[in-house]
């Protein structure tokens, strides 16, 4: 087969266009081996190849020069079918970004947009002109069609147009006998109904025209890679945010399961919604306690929670007397208000044995099960060898292990083998974790099936006790931790101690750690919120030897010599500014009747009235593990104090580069900052300022540019981004430019001349909310402040008089349909904020509804739906409500 590409592109001198692809002819996708295409005038290149092949094609172009890859296009590889002709005569453009990627994203193509996709009729026996073009915000029960200037494309009567054909959504096909096309070729797409094949609009732009030259009457020619002018309204949809131990179902075993994700997306089929969010759903089993419950400290960033099985579905145990026994634990668990976590993994734990037992040889031994094993082996032999040692030395401290401590891939290999004594104790994992995966993956399919997203949920950070942390540990930066700078969630900032990424380590492998996770995320999402992700433009590292995110500082970052500081008028002084400040005068304020007592027992005296830490206690870790079991108001007190105390610095050392330093964060609280004069505090602030809002923008846009692109490209799952926080102004730019969702929520503006967001004002590519995990719900804000409830009733909800004392349904409502008639492509609300606008179902107490409160680190999460899935299906009168709440507003049904 002969091909003659043809491809109009713009360069700058010396750059060439050049064409690779699979066949050898195309040089068998090496770049080293990329054909050169030819240079012909006004942007014009041209190569002709010969391809010994009767098969498909694809290939794709890149920009080069000297060697070196300048661009490439984005998205799927080109592609040209077997046609009539032993010529083909092909007419490309350049796949750039474009506008609407998220429609790109298997979260359309699979769920909301997805079409019956077809192979393009071709006329037999002639010579063909074959257009395509890509239509991603064509919506189900909308088609593509072609109408123009000749009979075959019905002489520019709507009613006549052609319709394509889908080959793979979102692009569409029509090849037409040549012989019927006078060139050169005038015409326009339009979108029709796919049921009744009326005309619904024509393409926004003037008439298309295709004026190819050279053409002779035995060649094929493909003209693609063109691009809908959608004139229909932009598409948004709604959603719900629920995690899924909190679904509950008739007969749950008192937490929810993969398995009840389908009746909400029954519930979201009969609502109008297209999304489903969840938590973080892998398994966090460390200490066999309720402290598991945190869902983003996950033991592997692979394996899923054995917490979330369907234990029937798994198998019906033989024995009548277990059976009866497991229904009675199954029954008093599922009548609990709260999930009792411990009793659920236990009762969960003990079936699961007894069922392997019964049915582990036949699971094992088969097909599914063995192409399930090869698929995963890489990540699940560690995690079931973790698992096994996590258990066998009662901690997921793999330093106390007392063997296999340090992680060796053929002597974990060999300790999973079939032959090895401990395989039936380790191989029980590998059971657990394919029945999780069926389980979840027929959830998907059935999402699918009816037009449903399942959103997921990427954890910044992973556990330093973590099959992960074991396994690949040169990945992360085991001496430091993880958190967040001081925020409306905790005023001393979070500490999640998570180790940090080694960011320049992953880099070597083109992040292939990284991309390894995307990809298993992608089996059973097509839509994913990455947590905090300002973790990628930089982290809040704090030392490992501190307890609150006061002392902590950005990685990377550039930290100031204190040379520099008097560029800013500031003079440092190591001592007194990067030293704990203690002075007597101030104590009494922070200890109050223990002030002696403090003094005595933690203080040493430098001179007049300074004092300094004493060395056993001169780190906020060693004076948490002095308190340890130490909870009276008294302790608390003095603990918290000496905290304070010990963060009570101007500068944080960096500890990579000695001789930097960097601002401590909201230093303008200290009593360090309080004992400068006022020269000193202007001058500290004109430094601080710079640091934290200036300095580093360039620096760290460089920084997610390194890391998001090749990361958010490894799947087609839609990209979303939890970008809360003390946000960079370059984080909105790059955010734009990658096109990744951004969250917005009215009680944490971006714009801090702002009180409250104002949700008319959102950009689309948002995802708006009333609330998230980390928050109260809307009902449980609203009793927060009464002065700023007041302000949001009169200045946003523009009702006059006094507020409600409670946030009454009608005020729910408001606030809702206000989000719902927003811009943002999705508006997703948590199911306690739905409910809330119906007196008859909601909770009786806000307070029952909070899932998570950030200033507590050892969080119970338990928070469980009052209703079953069942009983939700049923509330007609306000299920009703929320339909046409959704649809009046514009959103997608």
């Amino acid at each position: 087969m002969k091909i003659i590409f043809n491809l109009e592109y713009h360069t700058i001198w010396g750059q060439t266009v050049y064409i690779t692809g699979p066949n050898p002819e195309l040089g068998a996708s090496d770049p080293k081996k990329a054909l050169a295409m030819n240079y012909l005038n006004d942007g014009k290149w041209s190569l002709e190849v010969d391809i010994n092949t009767d098969k498909a094609i694809s290939y794709h172009y890149y920009i080069g020069e000297n060697d070196t890859v300048i661009s490439s296009e984005w998205g799927e590889p080109h592609h040209i079918q077997e046609g009539n002709e032993d010529t083909v005569l092909v007419y490309d453009h350049w796949q750039s970004l474009p506008a609407d990627k998220p429609f790109f994203s298997s979260a359309f193509t699979n769920d909301i947009f997805s079409h019956k996709n077809k192979k393009g009729k071709t006329p037999e026996n002639t010579p063909t002109l074959t257009i395509r073009c890509f239509a991603p915000t064509l919506r189900k029960n909308e088609s593509l069609a072609i109408c123009g200037a000749s009979g075959a494309l019905g002489n520019w009567d709507a009613h006549a147009a052609l319709p394509m054909d889908c080959l793979k959504t979102p692009e569409w096909s029509v090849a037409l006998p040549l012989k019927e096309i006078t060139l050169p070729c005038e015409y326009k797409f339009l979108v029709i109904d796919t049921q009744s094949q009326k005309p619904l609009a024509w393409e926004n732009g003037p008439n298309r025209v295709f004026d190819p030259t050279g053409v002779t009457p035995d060649q094929d020619i493909v003209l693609s890679g063109l691009y809908l002018n959608n004139p229909l309204p932009a598409w948004k949809g709604a959603g719900i945010a629920i995690p899924v131990f909190s679904l509950r179902s008739e007969t749950g075993y008192g937490i929810g399961e993969f398995t009840d994700l389908r009746r909400m997306v029954d519930w979201a089929v009969q609502t109008g919604q297209r999304m489903i969010q969840v938590l973080p759903i892998n398994d966090t089993t460390m200490t066999h306690t309720w402290v598991d419950s945190y869902p983003y400290n996950a033991n592997s960033i692979f394996a899923l929670h054995p917490v979330y099985i369907n234990l029937e579905e798994v198998g019906i145990l033989k024995e009548n007397a277990k059976m009866q026994a497991y229904y009675e634990k199954r029954e008093h668990l599922n009548k609990l208000q709260e999930i009792d976590y411990e009793l659920v993994t236990q009762g969960k734990w003990e079936y699961l044995q007894d069922i392997f037992t019964e049915q582990g040889d036949l699971t094992l031994n088969s097909t599914d099960y063995k192409n399930f094993f090869k698929q995963n082996k890489d990540w699940l032999i560690p995690y079931a060898a973790f698992c096994y040692l996590r258990d066998q030395n009662q901690t997921a401290s793999f330093n106390y292990w007392k063997n296999h401590s340090n992680y060796d891939k053929k002597e974990i290999e060999k300790l999973c083998a079939p032959d090895s004594p401990y395989y039936r104790e380790i191989s029980i994992h590998f059971f657990i974790q394919y029945h999780l995966h069926k389980q979840l993956f027929e959830v998907r399919n059935y999402a699918h099936q009816n037009g449903v997203v399942l959103k997921g949920d990427i954890p910044i950070g992973i556990s330093r006790d973590s099959v992960d942390a074991w396994s690949d540990t040169s990945l992360f930066n085991m001496n430091s931790q993880a958190g967040a700078p001081p925020d409306d969630f905790s005023k001393e900032g979070q500490n999640w101690g998570f180790p940090t990424y080694n960011w320049s380590e992953m880099e070597k492998d083109q992040f292939a750690w990284w991309k390894k996770r995307f990809r298993k995320m992608a089996d059973y999402f097509d839509a994913y919120r990455i947590d905090h992700i300002l973790g990628f433009f930089r982290i809040w590292e704090i030392p490992e030897k501190a307890v609150q995110g006061l002392l902590g500082h950005f990685n990377p970052a550039l930290p100031f010599y204190p040379q520099e500081m008097t560029y800013f008028d500031f003079w440092f002084n190591q001592e007194r500014h990067a030293t704990p400040y203690i002075r007597r005068y101030f104590l009494s304020d922070i200890f109050g009747e223990y002030t002696e007592e403090v003094i005595e027992k933690f203080l040493e005296k430098a001179h007049d009235d300074t004092y300094v830490m004493k060395k056993e206690f001169d780190t906020q870790k060693e004076v948490e593990n002095y308190f340890v079991g130490q909870n009276d108001d008294k302790s608390k007190r003095i603990r918290n104090g000496l905290y304070e105390l010990i963060a009570d610095v101007l500068f944080v050392p960096d500890p990579r580069d000695p001789g930097k330093y960097h601002p401590r964060i909201s230093a303008q609280y200290t009593y360090s900052y309080r004992g400068l004069n006022e020269q000193e505090r202007n001058a500290f602030n004109r430094l601080y300022d710079d640091f934290f809002y200036h300095r580093h923008d360039d620096f760290w846009r460089h920084e997610a540019m390194r890391k998001l692109p090749p990361l958010i490209s490894s799947t087609d799952m839609l990209v979303c981004g939890e970008d809360l926080g003390m946000i960079p102004h370059c984080v909105p730019d790059v955010m734009a430019d990658l096109q990744i969702l951004s969250l917005e929520i009215q009680r944490m503006p971006k714009d801090p001349t702002h009180e409250f967001g104002i949700p008319a004002y959102y950009p689309y590519l948002s995802v708006c909310t009333t609330s998230t995990h980390d928050m109260s719900t809307l009902r449980g804000w609203w009793e927060e402040d009464r002065a700023k409830t007041q302000r949001f009733f009169n200045n946003v909800l523009h009702e006059v008089g006094a507020a409600p004392y409670f946030c009454e349904p009608w005020v729910c409502e408001k606030i809702i349909d206000q989000h719902l008639k927003s811009p943002s492509i999705l508006a997703i609300f948590p199911l306690q904020d739905w409910l809330s606008m119906d007196e008859t179902i909601r909770r009786e107490n806000p307070a029952d509804e909070r899932i998570n409160i950030p200033a507590i680190p050892r969080h119970y999460w338990r928070y469980r739906m009052h209703l079953t899935l069942d009983q939700l299906l049923k509330a007609d009168t306000f299920n009703k409500k929320v339909r046409m709440m959704i649809l009046k507003s514009g959103r997608d049904s």
